[in-house]
Parts: structure tokens; sequence; C-alpha cells
């Protein structure tokens, strides 16, 4: 899917102005439901091949995709199959998941964004991560906070991961950093743009 306009801004070398220019471009697009119905579509199709059990996702913030219908299509009727939200360890600042569902009792992390209260902690086969931009072979630019670096990095077996973006925030010139853990895949609304 191409922009129905492009904004004439080179993107920044500087992560931290890069990250609120696309953050800026994602929130002013003015198809980003359509991207998302698109989207949607993508993983719901990618989907069908995993064999994985448990997946872990994100809520949603600041017109990022949201990824929990197409999850819950994926679970409907699968006893065996568990979605997970993030519940963030204070001391280690690394992602524990635990068990969401629609409905499930939520309530707000320190940060603001819900989370699930009181259910099951689990460890997710395939970890769906939101991405702000993303670059070539699985680069992934965050919000700068290490939360997602830092879970995958201790967590063992290490789950399978794809990133989950809106098409815009393509940048070719991104590179890793040291800390950087390189994703599995990388679905935008235009379909499986990377994966190993």
């Amino acid at each position: 899917m191409s922009l129905p306009f492009k904004l004439n801004l080179e993107p920044s070398r500087d992560k931290a102005v890069l990250r609120k220019q696309l953050q800026a471009e994602r929130m002013a697009l003015l198809d980003r439901h359509q991207r998302a119905a698109h989207l949607q579509e993508v993983l719901q199709v990618w989907l069908i091949s995993r064999k994985e059990q448990t997946i872990g996702a994100y809520w949603p913030i600041k017109g990022e995709f949201d990824a929990l219908p197409a999850l819950y299509r994926w679970s409907d009727g699968h006893e065996d199959r568990r979605i997970g939200l993030p519940v963030m360890d204070r001391e280690t600042k690394q992602l524990r998941f635990h068990v969401w569902y629609p409905g499930c009792p939520m309530e707000e992390d320190a940060y603001g964004i819900p989370k699930p209260k009181d259910t099951e902690e689990f460890h997710p086969e395939l970890l769906l991560v939101p991405c702000v931009g993303f670059g070539p072979a699985g680069v992934r630019l965050g919000y700068g906070g290490g939360f997602y670096d830092r879970t995958l990095a201790a967590l063992q077996p290490r789950p399978a991961t794809a990133g989950l973006a809106y098409a815009h925030g393509y940048v070719p010139w991104l590179e890793p950093e040291p800390h950087d853990m390189p994703l599995d895949a990388l679905l935008t609304e235009d379909g499986v743009v990377w994966e190993r």
C-alpha cells in the first residue's frame, strides 16, 4: 500500500528525533484505519502456518497497530492457545507476559498502559513486537526504553519474534546497536516484508 501523501521531511539520523517524526507521521496517516484492516488480514494469514500456541502481544498506544482482534480470532475455539500482554518487572525492567482475553480484569501500569490484573503468567513461544520504525533484516526502532531488548536477551528459550508496523516506518539506513535484538519477521499492511 503506498502512502496517499508523503511528508517532505528527510528522516532524522538522530534516533530520538526520528522516533518523534515517525510517531507524528503515523498519527497523521489519513488511511490508518484502512491500513490496520489490511494488517489484520496479513497477520491472520501469517498465523495460520505458525505452530506456536502461546503468543505475547502488546496493548496498542500512540497510533500503533492493534493486533488483539486478529489474535482473538486465532485463539477462538482453541483452548490450548493463549494470548498474553506485557507486565513490566520494576526491578529488572523486563517484560513478563500475563494471560489476556476479552473482558479480563485490567489495570494501568506505571506508564498508564492497561495490563491484565491477576491473570496467570506464561512464557510466550511467539512475541509480537510493536515498531515505531524498522530497517533491513529485522532491525526495529522502538520507543527507546529497551524493554523488549532486555526481555528477549533474558527469555530462555527465546521466543520467535515478529515486528508489526505500518509501511511508512521503513528507514532503509537504520542499523542495529550492539544491544538490539533482531526480529525474526516483520509484517506491515503490505504483507510479510522480511522473514528469516
